[in-house]
């Protein structure tokens, strides 16, 4: 052969040989035949309930378990993790306890399973056992053990763990870190999560993820906006948990701006197709009353789910947009999202503000069709709240007695909806109940008791609750502040209500408009504009509340250009739109003070008809001026309405009829009343003494003390006519009758003899206006005693 030719022949065989893979090397043995001790039937067995279990055949997994001939620790162990994946953790505790043999693998498995069922303490009194004898956990056992850890009452058992952490040296893996820094902030113990987070020597996006959250969570939300800075300035890049966590935080400080530079940012990482930060946007959009931009964002979003619907839905609902609420759930019935996510107490809430009770049962029956019942009870609540707020006590009552969990919030949903439909004594009677049931009463709960207490103006009964509410801790909370300011103020008490006040350590709008109401109420018109002013100074913008006090403060105390002011700049200055309520008192106080031709022009102007409170409060001003002709007017209308809330007009327009001595119309009008059904209430005062309320009515003969009162009454008449030249206005007894009969109907008036039941300071509350007789006597009692 050629020399050249074997030269190629080698070059070739070399190039083969190079191409050809290499020979297995003979030293190299299957992981699972190591772990079956070398026994390949035990490998087979092993592999094959691995199988099913992987399929979920986990009977089927049990009988080739069971039929193995020779099992070892991972035959137990992969049994052991099937039970524990499918929930069945006593199966797996007595298949555990079966072992003669366990390794840290068999440990970590059921720690798991405990972990991830929410059984901390379970898991942690098996990591003490695992210790005790002698078996060493990794760096898997301990982030198994800290992933179920979120109970605040935990925190000494984290400690411990991490003492062992530091024993084992498992101090330095990121991932062992990572769990002990997101145990320590959910078990509250931030400070120890800051600490071990300066220490670790290498940080990851979780590490930041767990901290900023723990911030967020402890109210510290100013620092886990300087975390998620310093995070990005050390180039670690964000995830979804990142951005959720910051949101939060931004929700609590108010920032919008800063809301809308994480969405920037949002948008540059690429994340706006996230479903979870894209909720996580909406919920700041929609928690900073944000609407319009929320709707825009829910619309732009490439992916939705429950949530996203949920959060626009609970989003208008709050801003009162109940129509566009009702309309996006409709939208959302139409999707295969699950239905037991859907916001059922939110539209339940809408139902009861409403007062729309087609809409609360239509809602109730999706949720019973929808709801096992044990879900169910999640809307107990807000089922007893909607029946009770549009005035179905009964349904209320029997879903109340049926929630098996009697939180607070049922109590105060029933107690609010007594006090809401003037069912004051129901109210107490039910907040007595609640209390003997040892049931915490809440900020709600006073609110609504010291309404039914303010409605009842008994000053003894809301001095009992103020008491309450300080034994219950309550008095720094801004409502129920308020709630006390309001009920003194409503019980003639102006002075404890300005007390209250001062002494409240934080305040907000509602305590502000609470004492310009307080005034408002008691006449006082310049105190009322006084306090108004103050509020403004020191920062708050006053809302329609404020301004609708202001009004009503200036119709009472005749300030007609103070009013027409306030109102006015109420419109230009701060662009609030007035409503029905704010109409009605400048109409009013035109009225009053018989300024009827700018009543009028006022009325042409709104932007709606005028209801029977603004005709009613013309008629009663028609009646003190005299000006039957637009009396007339106001009756007409009121007339024509298909519903009215009492006799008030058909009273007013008798007594006008009356006054002018034209006795014919009255008896058309009472005719009219008859031939419509409508009666008049029967005018009545009560009045509180020694924690007894006493009620009278005109013409009482019932009680017991009457010829005592009568005795009084004819002194205290005689005495004022001497000393203040007391006359009876005899106009204000509207009945066909000679003078002296007149004088004796005036004397047996009910604010007369409620007036005079006992001496000192009192209060006397009355169903119905006081004529201006009664008025005038009662002040020259007050003089008298």
């Amino acid at each position: 052969m050629k020399p050249y030719r074997t030269k190629l022949l080698q070059s070739l065989a070399s190039s083969i040989r190079a191409s050809q893979p290499p020979k297995p090397n003979q030293n190299v043995i299957d992981a699972r035949i190591i772990k079956t001790g070398f026994d390949p039937n035990t490998c087979r067995s092993n592999f094959r309930v691995e199988n099913l279990l992987r399929n979920g055949q986990l009977s089927q997994a049990r009988q080739a378990f069971d039929e193995m001939p020779n099992k070892n620790t991972v035959s137990t162990n992969t049994m052991i993790s099937g039970y524990v994946k499918s929930g069945n953790l006593s199966t797996a505790r007595e298949l555990f306890n079966s072992m003669t043999v366990r390794t840290a693998v068999s440990w970590t498995i059921l720690i798991g399973g405990y972990s991830h069922n929410n059984q901390f303490k379970e898991a942690f009194k098996l990591f003490v056992e695992m210790r005790r004898v002698g078996s060493v956990p990794d760096s898997v056992t301990f982030a198994t053990l800290l992933s179920g850890c979120n109970d605040p009452d935990t925190s000494n058992e984290v400690i411990q763990i991490q003492a062992d952490v530091i024993k084992f040296g498992c101090n330095s893996t990121i991932i062992v870190c990572n769990s002990l820094v997101d145990s320590y902030c959910k078990t509250s113990r931030i400070d120890l999560a800051c600490q071990l987070f300066g220490e670790m020597p290498e940080r990851d996006s979780v590490t930041f993820n767990a901290l900023i959250t723990g911030y967020a969570k402890e109210g510290l939300n100013e620092e886990a906006i300087k975390l998620f800075m310093e995070m990005q300035h050390l180039g670690f890049k964000p995830s979804d948990f990142t951005f959720a966590a910051t949101l939060c935080a931004g929700i609590i400080l108010d920032d919008i701006a800063l809301g809308q530079l994480i969405h920037s940012f949002v948008v540059k990482c690429n994340f706006v197709g996230n479903v979870f930060v894209g909720n996580a946007l909406l919920d700041f959009y929609s928690k900073h009353d944000c609407v319009v931009e929320a709707r825009i964002f829910f619309d732009e979003m490439t992916d939705v789910d429950g949530v996203s619907y949920n959060v626009m839905i609970t989003c208008y609902a709050w801003n009162g947009q109940y129509e566009e609420s009702l309309k996006l759930f409709r939208e959302l019935q139409l999707t295969r999202f699950d239905r037991c996510q859907f916001p059922f107490s939110t539209l339940l809430s809408v139902a009861a503000n409403t007062l729309n009770l087609q809409i609360g049962r239509q809602i109730h029956s999706q949720a019973i069709l929808t709801m096992a019942d044990s879900k169910l009870l999640q809307v107990g609540n807000s089922l007893v709240d909607m029946y009770a707020k549009c005035g179905r006590f009964e349904e209320a009552r029997k879903i109340f007695v049926n929630l098996r969990c009697r939180s607070t919030v049922p109590w105060t949903a029933m107690i609010s909806g007594y006090v809401q439909t003037g069912q004051f004594e129901k109210g107490l009677k039910l907040f007595n109940e609640m209390h003997r049931a040892d049931v915490s009463a809440d900020q709600s709960t006073f609110a609504s008791i010291l309404k039914a207490s303010a409605n009842l103006a008994s000053l003894s009964l809301g001095k009992q609750l103020h008491s309450f509410v300080i034994r219950s801790g309550f008095m720094t909370n801004v409502f129920s502040g308020s709630a006390l300011l309001d009920m003194y103020a409503k019980c003639g008490s102006v002075k404890e209500a300005i007390q209250i006040f001062q002494e409240m350590p934080e305040r907000n709008i509602v305590s502000w408009n609470a004492l310009i109401s307080a005034y408002a109420q008691n006449g006082d018109g310049e105190a009322t504009l006084r306090s108004f002013e103050e509020m403004i100074r020191s920062g708050f913008q006053p809302n329609s509340v404020s301004f609708l006090s202001v009004v009503s403060a200036c119709s009472h105390s005749g300030l007609v250009e103070e009013g027409l002011r306030y109102f006015n700049s109420m419109i230009l200055k701060y662009k609030l739109t007035p409503k029905k309520e704010h109409y009605a008192s400048m109409i009013d106080m035109f009225c009053r003070k018989g300024h009827f031709d700018e009543a009028e022009k006022l009325m042409a102007e709104m932007p709606f008809e005028p209801e029977e409170i603004i005709w009613s409060s013309v008629l009663n001003s028609c009646r003190i001026h005299k000006n039957q002709e637009l009396a007339k007017k106001a009756a007409d209308h009121l007339f024509r309405m298909e519903k009215l809330r009492d006799a008030a007009p058909f009273v007013g327009m008798s007594n006008i009829y009356a006054v002018a001595g034209q006795w014919d119309s009255v008896s058309k009008v009472k005719k009219a009343m008859r031939d419509r059904g409508v009666k008049k209430a029967p005018g009545c005062s009560w009045v509180e003494v020694k924690n007894s309320i006493h009620i009278f009515n005109a013409n009482d003969k019932l009680h017991p003390q009457m010829e005592q009162i009568e005795r009084i009454i004819e002194t205290l008449m005689i005495q004022m006519e001497k000393e203040e030249g007391y006359k009876p206005d005899t106009s204000c007894a509207l009945h066909d009758q000679g003078e002296e009969i007149k004088i004796e109907s005036l004397q047996h008036h009910s604010d007369h003899l409620a007036s005079v039941h006992r001496k000192g300071r009192q209060l006397v509350m009355k169903n119905l206006r006081s004529c201006t007789d009664c008025h005038t006597m009662i002040k020259l009692i007050g003089k008298s005693k």
